[in-house]
This record gives C-alpha cells, sequence and structure tokens, in this order.
C-alpha cells in the first residue's frame, strides 16, 4: 500500500497515570493514535502495546516503524509521582551553617500551598510534608557571600571534608550542595563542589555531587535548594526509567535519541543535566499542541482543557502565546523552574467518589483509581466508587468497547457500588445518584474553567476552547454550556492530543540565570550601555551551556538557533514578565531602548496600556537563552466535505442514556467512520477506541476537514 511506503518518522508518548498515549507521524504529516492502560512497574512495556495499538491502524508493527523514526518524545507524570510519593533517591544536602532548617522550612508557604483561601486563614489546617532530605542528612559549612557577591568569610574546606564524610556515614546516595547568594558569587560553592568530589574519590566511592550554581543560578533559596535536590532525589531514579524506555526502543531497532517534554515547553535529550525540568510533562503537551492547532486555524485566544483519568489541566493561549511562571510550585513544593502557566484540579474520570462522614455531601478525589478504572472492571481490585462507574451505569461508557475492548466493563457491579456507597445513603436511585457525580464533578470543572479566565481579567466569550484528554470529549458539554466561548473544539485524537502536542514540540534547551540590573527611566547612555554588557555577559554563559548539550546530542553548533530572552519588571513591582529578546545581541543604549520597548509592549499585552509605567524604571532579573533545532511537525488532516447527512455504515445503533432524570435512546456513531460535514443532534453518543465523544440533548456538533468536532448548544424554540 501507498501510506505503507510512506515512512513513519516522529513518535509523541504521553505516559499518564491511568493510559499510555501514543502518537506517530508519517514524512507526509498523516498520523495515527495509540491507548493502552498505563503500567507503573514498566512504562516501556505500557508504551509498547499503545504502538501496537496505534500502528494496527497502517497494518504496522513497531519493527517496522521504530528503525525509521527520525525522533521520539516522552512526557510522564512519572517523576511527579515520584516526588509525592516521596519515594525518591536518599539525598545528603550541605549548606551554610545555621541554615540547615531553611529546607523544611520551606519558607513557611510550603504549609498551605494547594489549599483553599478558608484554609489558608487558619493555622491549624496548615501542615508541614516530610522534606525530600531529612535533618539527619544535612550538614551545615561555614562560608559566607553577601548580597552584592562578596565573599566575606571564606569557606572552611575541612568542615566540608567531614560533612561529605558523614552523610555518606547516613546513608546519603547523592549530595547536594547550595550555599546563599552562589547565583552571585559562584566561587564558593565551585570550590565546595570540589571538596566534595576529592573526598568522595578518596574514600573510593562514586557519587553524584549536584550544585546549585551548576543547574539553577537563581536567586530565592528555598525555590533553588527545592530544584538542585530534585535532580537529584527524583530525576536520577526517573533517568532509569527512561533508560529503560531507550532500551525497549532499540530492541525493536530504533536509532533516535528519545526526548522528554520539559517544563518549558521544549524537548530535551532524557541524557541531559537538568532533567528535573521534565518534572511534569503531560499536560505541557497539550499546550503545545493547542497553539500550532491555533496558528493553522486562525485562533489567537484559546482556553485549552485536558481531562484525563486524575486531574483537570488548564492553560490560556493569548495572542498566540502562553505564559511562563519562573518561579511555580509543584507538588507543594517552590521550584526554580520555568514552567507554562497551568493550573490544575485534582478531579478526573478516575476520581474516586466518596460521601462526607460528617456533612453527608459528596467528595470527589483527589486519588484516584487510576489505570485501574474503577469497580466497573472486575479485575481492577477496587472496591470503591470512580466517577467511571458513574459513565458506565448511565451509558455514556460502552462496556464492550472500552479501550476497543481490550477490557470488558460490568454494569451490573458498578451499580451494586454505587446502590451500597452512595445511592441508599442519600435515599436516591442507582442512576440520580450517578448523575450527581457527573453533574457535580462538570459543575466544578465549569466554575474552575470560568474563574480561571475571569480571575486573569479575559472574558470566554473572546476564547475558542479545546477539549482534551482521554475523558475530555465525555464532559465537553458539562463544563463549557452557558460560558459562551466563541467555538468549542474537541479533536478527534483528543485521546492523545498530549502525545500530539510531543510531536509538535521543537528540540529545545534552555538555561536561565538571575541577574540584578535596576535603571531609571531617565538613565544615561553610559548606564544604558553598562546594563547591556551584564546582559550579552549572561547570555554568551548560557549559550555556551545550550551548545554543549545540543553537541552532547550529536548537534553542530551551527545546526542551533540562539533565541535570548530577559526576565523585566517595572522598579518596585513584585512580578516580572518574560520577553523574547527584539534582538540577538545587546551592546548600546539603542539596543536598551529596544529591550523596554518590548517589555513595555509585553506589559500592555498582558495588563493594559494604561497600566504602563515607565517612570519607575526598569529592572532586569533574569537572562535566558533558548536553542533550538527545528523537527518535523505533524500536518493537520484535510478531508474532502461529505455533506451533513452520516453514512449509514457510521451508525451503530442506539443506547439507553440517562440526564436530567430521564432515560432517552442515543445514537450512537462511529467516530472514524464520520465524514468531514457531517451534522449530527443530541442526544448521541460517538465513539471509538481511545475516547467517547457525548453529545446530549440540547446539543449539535459538526465534523470539519481538519477532524474536528465543533460542539454547539441548539438554539432553544
Amino acid at each position: 500500500m501507498d501510506m505503507q511506503r510512506s515512512k513513519v518518522q516522529v513518535m509523541g508518548i504521553d505516559a499518564g497515570g491511568t493510559m499510555t498515549d501514543t502518537f506517530f507521524v508519517r514524512e507526509d504529516g498523516n498520523f495515527v493514535v495509540g491507548k493502552a492502560q498505563s503500567n507503573p512497574a514498566d512504562e516501556s512495556l505500557a508504551i509498547y502495546n499503545s504502538s501496537l495499538d496505534a500502528l494496527s491502524a497502517w497494518q504496522l508493527g513497531v519493527d517496522d516503524v521504530y528503525p525509521e523514526l527520525v525522533t521520539c518524545v516522552y512526557s510522564g507524570t512519572a517523576m511527579l509521582n515520584r516526588v509525592v510519593q516521596r519515594k525518591g533517591l536518599d539525598v545528603g544536602l550541605i549548606v551554610n551553617k545555621g541554615f540547615e532548617q531553611t529546607h523544611s522550612m520551606g519558607r513557611a508557604i510550603q504549609s498551605y500551598l494547594g489549599y483553599a483561601l478558608e484554609e489558608r486563614l487558619h493555622l491549624n489546617t496548615h501542615r508541614y510534608d516530610e522534606p525530600l532530605v531529612p535533618y539527619s542528612r544535612t550538614r551545615g559549612v561555614t562560608e559566607r557571600t553577601d548580597v552584592q557577591g562578596r565573599v566575606v568569610i571564606p569557606l572552611r574546606e575541612e568542615e566540608m571534608r567531614q560533612a561529605t564524610r558523614e552523610l555518606v556515614e547516613a546513608g546519603a546516595k547523592a549530595i547536594v550542595i547550595v550555599l546563599l547568594q552562589s547565583h552571585k558569587n559562584p566561587a564558593s560553592e565551585k570550590r565546595a563542589r570540589d571538596v566534595c568530589r576529592e573526598e568522595l574519590k578518596r574514600l573510593g566511592l562514586d557519587l553524584p555531587v549536584f550544585a546549585s550554581v551548576d543547574y539553577y543560578p537563581s536567586r530565592k533559596e528555598s525555590h533553588r535548594t527545592n530544584t538542585t535536590i530534585l535532580e537529584a532525589y527524583a530525576a536520577e531514579p526517573s533517568r532509569q526509567t527512561l533508560q529503560k524506555v531507550s532500551d525497549r526502543f532499540r530492541k525493536h531497532g530504533a536509532r533516535f535519541d528519545l526526548r522528554v517534554m520539559a517544563t518549558h515547553g521544549g524537548t530535551i535529550s532524557w541524557k541531559a543535566k537538568e532533567l528535573a525540568r521534565t518534572i511534569v510533562s503531560g499536560p505541557i503537551g497539550g499546550v503545545i499542541g493547542s497553539r500550532l492547532l491555533g496558528e493553522a486555524l486562525g485562533y489567537e485566544n484559546i482556553a485549552c482543557s485536558d481531562i484525563g483519568g486524575t486531574s483537570f489541566d488548564m492553560a490560556l493561549i493569548t495572542k498566540g502565546n502562553f505564559a511562563i511562571a519562573s518561579d511555580p510550585d509543584m507538588a507543594r513544593l517552590v521550584l526554580s523552574l520555568p514552567l507554562v502557566a497551568m493550573d490544575s484540579v485534582g478531579a478526573g474520570a478516575g476520581s474516586f467518589v466518596r460521601l462526607d462522614p460528617y456533612s453527608g455531601s459528596l467528595k470527589l478525589g483527589p486519588d484516584s483509581a487510576g489505570y485501574r478504572v474503577g469497580t466497573c472492571w472486575p479485575e481492577s481490585g477496587l472496591d470503591t466508587v470512580s466517577v467511571s462507574d458513574c459513565h458506565v451505569v448511565l451509558g455514556y461508557l460502552n462496556p464492550e468497547n472500552f479501550l476497543g475492548g481490550a477490557i470488558k466493563l460490568d454494569v451490573e457491579r458498578a451499580r451494586q457500588h454505587i446502590k451500597a456507597q452512595i445511592a441508599d445513603p442519600l435515599g436516591l436511585s442507582v442512576e440520580e445518584a450517578a448523575a450527581g457525580v457527573i453533574e457535580l464533578l462538570d459543575l466544578s470543572l465549569h466554575e474552575y474553567l470560568r474563574s480561571n479566565i475571569s480571575a486573569k481579567g479575559y472574558n470566554p466569550t473572546d476564547f475558542v476552547c479545546f477539549s482534551y484528554g482521554g475523558a475530555g470529549p465525555v464532559h465537553t458539554y458539562g463544563y463549557t454550556e452557558g460560558l459562551g466561548f466563541k467555538d468549542v473544539v474537541v479533536p478527534a485524537w483528543a485521546a492523545g492530543f498530549s502525545a500530539f502536542g510531543c510531536a509538535c514540540a521543537d528540540f529545545e534547551y534552555r538555561y536561565d540565570k538571575s541577574v540584578d540590573i535596576a535603571l531609571a527611566q531617565d538613565g544615561d547612555d553610559t548606564q544604558r550601555t553598562e546594563a547591556c554588557a551584564v546582559i550579552q555577559a549572561a547570555w554568551d554563559e548560557l549559550a555556551a551551556k545550550v551548545i554543549e548539550e545540543f553537541v552532547n546530542n550529536g548537534f553542530k553548533a551551527e545546526d542551533v538557533t540562539l533565541l535570548p530572552g530577559y526576565r523585566m519588571q517595572y522598579m518596585g513591582q513584585l512580578n516580572d514578565l518574560e520577553i523574547t529578546s527584539p534582538i540577538a545581541k545587546a551592546s548600546s543604549a539603542a539596543d536598551w531602548q529596544k529591550i523596554t520597548d518590548a517589555f513595555e509592549d509585553t506589559y500592555a499585552r498582558v495588563y493594559a496600556s494604561s497600566a504602563r509605567s515607565p517612570e519607575l524604571g526598569f529592572s532586569v532579573t533574569g537572562a535566558i537563552m533558548r536553542g533550538l533545532v527545528v523537527t518535523q511537525k505533524p500536518v493537520l488532516p484535510e478531508d474532502p466535505e461529505a455533506g451533513p447527512q452520516p453514512q449509514a455504515s457510521a451508525h451503530l445503533g442506539k443506547r439507553p442514556f440517562y440526564r436530567h432524570k430521564r432515560w432517552v435512546d442515543a445514537d450512537v456513531w462511529q467516530m472514524e467512520a464520520l465524514q468531514p460535514g457531517n451534522h449530527i443532534v443530541g442526544p448521541a453518543v460517538i465513539e471509538s477506541d481511545s475516547t467517547t465523544f457525548v453529545v446530549p440533548d440540547g446539543f449539535e456538533t459538526y465534523l470539519d476537514k481538519h477532524r474536528l468536532f465543533h460542539l454547539k448548544e441548539c438554539a432553544r424554540g
């Protein structure tokens, strides 16, 4: 067949908590999506099974395709789960003497991260999570560098040697070094690192040593400490997982170097030094995919919404760009990582459903069934009701076609659990109880989406909403109803959309560095030139690191496109903005003017033109250097229009469907058999092997030439 002769070039992977999705792109831009149950014990096996599922559509196997792949991008949640569950490496920490408790204290903010406002107000609800490094494996050494970067008290090297020996005796498998103000002057911390390595060598040990200045030379000690610890605590063990994935690819003839989606939206090699940058990668892929899709369709403002088995993740794209947070928090830890600005809530299709023992009200999550789906899967070993159990009971999901029939679901088993745990205690029928759970989840997501858009000063009517993730299409109608989006788009490949986003991402490394530049609006040309010299020196230092990473991956320096950037704010402000530099080099007063003009243009877009305050002066807080190598991207399909009436062969029959206190007969359609232009009015269920798109009474949808469904609320007559 002709399509078999078109080589497969790109693969994207989204290894989620519930499902593992794969996405393959041929050199002509066509693609297929695969899905398999996740396997926490062996991610490489889940990826293999998902690959088989995807490639079966082209009548190909992994031995045919893996050897032709040019690139493969992985995203997953394993590293984040390792942090949340505190199952990382035993790390030793060396800090300035007198600051041994700083990591445990977490700036105090970590005691209430993720709490609702009412819980933040009351101290007795705050709690400190177990620190990544216990106090028993923390040592202090005498040294002090002041805020200007002057070494006031030199490093006591013998104390450093003793601290190293004590941490080894305490069982440390890696050593992290973080000294105050090392981002201003790295000399003491680099010497501490070298002394530590010398002592380990003398002891005949080969333990990794992580100095914060080598990884994250940025201000805010707690953020920098946590992030450097993550490199040792979670990234090193995750490297073993990625090694296993890479080895399985090699076993089937693959020749590419596995890449991983990074928090800033680019991709890096699994062998990269700063692997902690991949701590959260799955949801990022969806945002990258949304931006590419938006560019192709001419959408500038997009609300990205991703529902999987365990969480609902959302992000905003405005004027074609997403925001980057420089000091985000993740898993109740403050971090020094550039992170695509996202908001998440622990509610998804696998979330457990319980009655609160005190109030008698329904509670969803935050824990979930994960890959075990719910009590409706007899082999799950679960006895707590999940949202998926409610889907099955209400007729939303086909129990015979979950994962294409690979898993058979037991509707009666789910009914019994819902009856005993929810319906009977509330005095409701099983259907009423299950429908109540779905309505509660939809309402929660609806309010979460609305409030996040409004809180940033926007109106949903200015946005197109993209709904994706394995469970996105089941809930799209519920959480978008009444919000007034310009359009609501559900890709036919929604289940593998994050993997699609991974395949859209450039091969990109990024390094950041804190700098301190403050200049009044009327600063003279000499001051402006000096400010540019500081920025350029930082860019040169970061560019060398970026190019080194690419050279290690087999590229030449000339293959790399360098994109400098900076973080800037008006003097006296608390928050800065990330700006892509309008100039490649900074050396003159005129260059400084271009740098401030670019900042003011961005400030006006993010806030308002009237909010600009140049009279306060300008402050540069950080330098950024991105380097990228362009890779093959998926091409959106363009199928011929076939008219509004679907072919009779696409109709699979009818299925009882419960909503608004009544059963109705919903038309069931085969998603892959629908053609562009087809128009479907609810109640309907559109099924594929990997997801289910629910179109209830009062809604309609049509499929466009790019295989994107557009969901609309019917005009009420």
